[in-house]
């Protein structure tokens, strides 16, 4: 059982569509294992965000992130990492097909709904980074 780490993005909260795209992972089968509403941090962005903190681009990121609470979570399930990117599509939502979370719900490539893990190494370092170890709870 792989874990992956997932953040229902601004967008996501303000378009009120967390219950319907977490509908989407639940009938995939992948459990939620952990779950926390909050406001992110400059310092936190800046860590998660680490690769690319340094373009010209982040400030826009750091704004558009922490211009409202998101919603992170941890889900388990059989070769999670892929499936879950493979349900969201593409980053870019205007290149993702319809019948994909990004194609059905996104509108750029910064508001793309959910950002998710695109590794099992950054998924174990991201959960880490978002979540205490107590606060993930096997199923």
């Amino acid at each position: 059982m792989q874990k992956t780490f997932v953040i229902f993005k601004p967008d996501a909260m303000e378009k009120r569509i967390v219950g319907t795209v977490l509908s989407r992972f639940e009938a995939a089968g992948f459990d939620v294992i952990g779950c926390k509403l909050a406001r992110l941090t400059p310092a936190l962005l800046r860590e998660h965000y680490a690769h690319v903190a340094s373009k010209p681009f982040y400030p826009e990121i750091e704004t558009f992130m922490s211009s409202r609470p998101v919603i992170m979570m941890a889900l388990q399930g059989d070769n999670i990492v892929q499936r879950v990117r493979d349900l969201l599509g593409p980053t870019d939502s205007r290149k993702a097909p319809k019948g994909t979370i990004r194609g059905d719900f996104g509108t750029e490539m910064m508001k793309n709904v959910v950002h998710a893990s695109d590794s099992v190494e950054n998924a174990q370092a991201e959960l880490a980074r978002f979540f205490k170890p107590d606060e993930l709870l096997a199923v």
